[in-house]
């Protein structure tokens, strides 16, 4: 049941200082917590300075028109911040160059699912590059937003933290992300501490109330939610979660609040916090983070960690460690994963070569199941590689190595033993010329190493200097080949190889090889 008591408005301002409306802009993130005001009109690289008292707000602008952006020539933009430099990614610092600012986020904020392992890292290394903003960009940040935006729907919440933490502090849109990121990962502490070190941010009602009850304040949190209560600053559905929130043990037996249709960050640790944590397996990847924590319990935390492992945001060696903790609880679904891998990886540590004959098979379908080959590649492959495999085992080892990053020297090092082995190890080198490709999507791959052909789509767009723009639309048609449009396949290969992007292109025509992604 809400308390339901009335404060004097006086005592509200007092305390609380002007009220912080949840009216952001809306995000491509859905499910974003409203933990932060956003004034209208403030921009992510100029943060709108926090009222005074007793000051009412004005409006900004002067006499200038409001459609007019000024910016300053040759002056550093937080839209060219990124985590890699053009010498580490090998695309040009003008990777953005003349396109339209809004074209570009609209293209970035394109769903993309279901895309190959290697067409996702290649998506978050545009993400992350450090590049300079397009031409008519007005240096407000929204370029920024949109690629950490595209981060945080990948789940690749870790990448977003780090660049999040290389923009300037203290601006309202940067800092919603910020907290919900902090929230997923157990961090949530340091998220209060710079809400409340930080005067200009404004924290809507719930985000105000969970951070003081965090740090103990229990009754500044009630009073807080109080005063909410009094003037309608928190929907029915928020005033139950956070009343159970800080004091449980009066709702005992009473029916659980609703569960939102919308869940965020903020509700889910809420949820979690009074004993009732939601399973993360319907809600959106970024969530599977919570579950990696010690407080889920091991299956939950596999499982999650699966989640994050196939779309290639946290390292395999966390996978590695979750399979290995001990042994399986029970049989059946991730218990005959855990326990095909502890056997093949005690196999190998022993380095039975038998053994791992024996148990390579079953592991591999596991893995295969779970659409888990890549990650388990980048952590076997180059041991199995030094292993004397023949027959079938050898055959799953070669392919384990083409999916790995050691892929050409491997490649190099086979002889091949069918005509499609002869076909992957010209693609892993880079030439094919004399090799047959054994099915339709070899056919499909084969023109874009023999005779690659820009497309006009692609060849309009780098006329134009729109580099990142290609390589985004390349990345969709390749997405759109493994759902049967193989013509595309051609085209997205064809470019990736005359945009220097031959690393991505042969791991690209590996992976539409041997795993089965067809929809």
């Amino acid at each position: 049941m809400p308390i339901k008591q009335a404060v004097p408005a006086l005592i509200c301002a007092a305390l609380l200082g002007p009220p912080a409306w949840a009216d952001a802009p809306l995000s491509a993130i859905d499910w974003l917590s409203s933990s932060v005001a956003t004034p209208a009109g403030s921009a992510v690289g100029v943060p709108a300075p926090a009222p005074q008292p007793d000051e009412a707000p004005v409006a900004s602008g002067g006499a200038l028109p409001q459609d007019v952006a000024v910016s300053v020539l040759d002056r550093p933009t937080i839209d060219a911040i990124g985590l890699l430099a053009p010498d580490v990614t090998g695309l040009p610092h003008d990777l953005w160059g003349m396109g339209l600012e809004a074209e570009i986020r609209a293209t970035i904020a394109r769903d993309r699912t279901d895309l190959l392992p290697a067409l996702k890292a290649l998506t978050m290394t545009l993400m992350l590059a450090e590049a300079a903003p397009p031409v008519d960009s007005a240096g407000k940040g929204d370029l920024l937003l949109a690629r950490i935006d595209r981060l945080l729907a990948m789940g690749a919440l870790d990448q977003a933290a780090t660049l999040l933490g290389a923009a300037p502090p203290g601006n309202p849109e940067l800092f919603r992300r910020a907290f919900d990121v902090a929230l997923l990962t157990g961090h949530e502490q340091q998220g209060c501490e710079t809400m409340r070190a930080t005067p200009n941010l404004a924290p809507t009602f719930p985000a105000r109330i969970f951070c003081l009850a965090r740090s103990g304040d229990w009754n500044a949190a009630a009073l807080t939610l109080r005063t909410a209560q009094a003037l309608g600053y928190v929907t029915e559905e928020e005033d139950s979660l956070l009343s159970r929130f800080l004091d449980p043990d009066l709702y005992e037996g009473d029916a659980l609040p609703p569960i939102p249709a919308r869940m965020t960050p903020l509700a889910w640790r809420m949820f979690e916090a009074i004993g009732e944590p939601q399973s993360t397996a319907s809600l959106p990847l970024a969530f599977a983070h919570a579950e990696l924590r010690d407080t889920a319990g091991w299956k939950g935390q596999i499982e999650a960690a699966e989640r994050l492992a196939r779309a290639g945001v946290i390292s395999p060696n966390v996978l590695l460690g979750l399979y290995t903790e001990r042994l399986p609880a029970a049989s059946g679904g991730v218990w005959d994963r855990v326990e095909a891998f502890q056997r093949f990886d005690e196999a190998m540590q022993k380095k039975d070569v038998v053994a791992v004959a024996q148990r390579l098979p079953e592991v591999w379908a596991r893995m295969a199941e779970a659409e888990l080959e890549v990650p388990f590649a980048a952590l076997f492959a180059q041991d199995l590689a030094r292993l004397p495999l023949t027959g079938a085992a050898g055959q799953i080892a070669f392919q384990i190595g083409l999916l790995s990053p050691g892929y050409e020297d491997i490649a190099k090092a086979r002889q091949a033993e069918t005509p499609r082995e002869a076909f992957l190890i010209g693609l892993a080198t880079g030439s094919i010329a004399g090799k047959t490709p054994p099915d339709s999507m070899g056919r499909a791959i084969a023109p874009a190493f023999l005779r690659p052909v820009v497309a006009p789509e692609f060849a309009s767009l780098t006329e134009g200097r729109r580099l990142g723009e290609a390589i985004l639309l390349a990345i969709e048609k390749i997405g759109r080949g493994v759902q049967g449009e193989v013509s595309a396949v051609t085209d997205g290969l064809a470019f990736l190889r005359a945009a220097g992007l031959e690393d991505s292109a042969r791991r690209t025509a590996l992976e539409l090889m041997i795993l089965e992604r067809r929809g």
